[in-house]
């Protein structure tokens, strides 16, 4: 029988764990055959961007597919899960209960199946990964290239953003690892892994003065009294400068308010003030030569760039799969 299965070949304890693996699975199995998986899915795809006809392309679906899908699902769950009119779409109470349990049946459903995928040395499925623009070719094409090498058939979803959603889209589920700056202090649950270190700095448009006194000293919070500035609206970088200038009793005087350092550069190139950003994306702007390095004493502390995922989220074959390749 052993060597009808194809396992002649392997020893009593592997035999034990496969088998514990098989009963795992077809246990999930059935509780899932209560509600099918596509139908999960594309409700994610749907709660995810609230517009059928972006659902139906990310579950390479019709939009009146996904409509009979999303219909069925509310009639086995007993409720309406989304409300829908002409002009738009959003969760209902029951919906946001559903989005729970979607993504935590399909976690789990892609943890035991990957599971046993992993026992057989094949990995397939998706991760969903968040991070900015300057980031995704900052860092990506080398983590990905290997990557993929290694698991031809695992399919990364990437989105991009500003780069302070990368904790907290990961804390609320919505994506499955991002890349970013280490908070002060990690939220309870969430992983970090360390990919660069990045210095943060004062940057200003070319060929202007900023605060430099005749002797070349470097300039100081207490200098820049008057100084318009371009800063974050939030985030690491915007409270490192916040603190950095209460040291000197002396408030950034704030011309403007942006989401994105990418946006930071641009303005700071057009002569409008000073602006703050880590120096990996000044080292990656196409204006890169249009702005200069300011030397500020006190230096601001450095941006820590790396990896976040949820530590329970660790446990699935994928995630770990690609946690543990910068190891290497």
């Amino acid at each position: 029988m052993l060597h009808v299965w194809g396992w002649a070949h392997y020893s009593v304890g592997q035999l034990l764990r496969k088998l514990i693996y098989l009963h795992l699975y077809i246990a999930f199995y059935a509780i899932l055959c209560l509600v099918d998986i596509r139908s999960l899915k594309h409700f994610l795809h749907l709660a995810d961007s609230l517009h059928f006809g972006r659902a139906a392309g990310a579950g390479h679906v019709s939009p009146s597919a996904l409509s009979r899908s999303i219909q069925r699902l509310e009639q086995e769950a007993g409720a309406a899960l989304f409300e829908r009119n002409n002009r738009s779409v959003s969760l209902t109470q029951a919906g946001r209960l559903f989005l729970d349990y979607a993504r935590d049946a399909l976690g789990e459903w892609d943890a035991i199946r990957n599971t046993l995928m992993e026992a057989s040395g094949e990995l397939h499925g998706e991760i969903s990964m968040f991070c900015s623009v300057t980031a995704s070719y900052s860092f990506l094409f080398d983590i990905l290239t290997r990557f993929r090498r290694q698991h031809p058939r695992i399919e990364i979803k990437l989105h991009t953003g500003d780069p302070e959603e990368a904790v907290g889209r990961v804390l609320a589920g919505d994506e499955d690892i991002s890349i970013g700056a280490r908070p002060a202090s990690l939220p309870k649950g969430l992983a970090f892994r360390l990919i660069a270190v990045s210095p943060l700095v004062f940057i200003g448009a070319a060929g202007a003065e900023h605060g430099e006194s005749e002797s070349g000293a470097q300039p100081t919070a207490a200098d820049w009294s008057g100084t318009p500035m371009i800063l974050p609206e939030r985030g690491i970088a915007r409270s490192r400068v916040d603190h950095w200038a209460r040291q000197f009793g002396a408030p950034p005087s704030i011309y403007a308010q942006v989401a994105g350092n990418e946006a930071i550069v641009s303005m700071v190139s057009l002569g409008f003030g000073v602006g703050v950003v880590p120096r990996i994306v000044l080292d990656n702007s196409p204006l890169a030569e249009k702005v200069r390095v300011i030397d500020v004493r006190p230096e601001l502390a450095p941006y820590e760039v790396g990896l976040f995922a949820l530590e329970k989220r660790l446990a699935s074959p994928l995630i770990s799969a690609f946690w543990t390749q910068l190891e290497d």
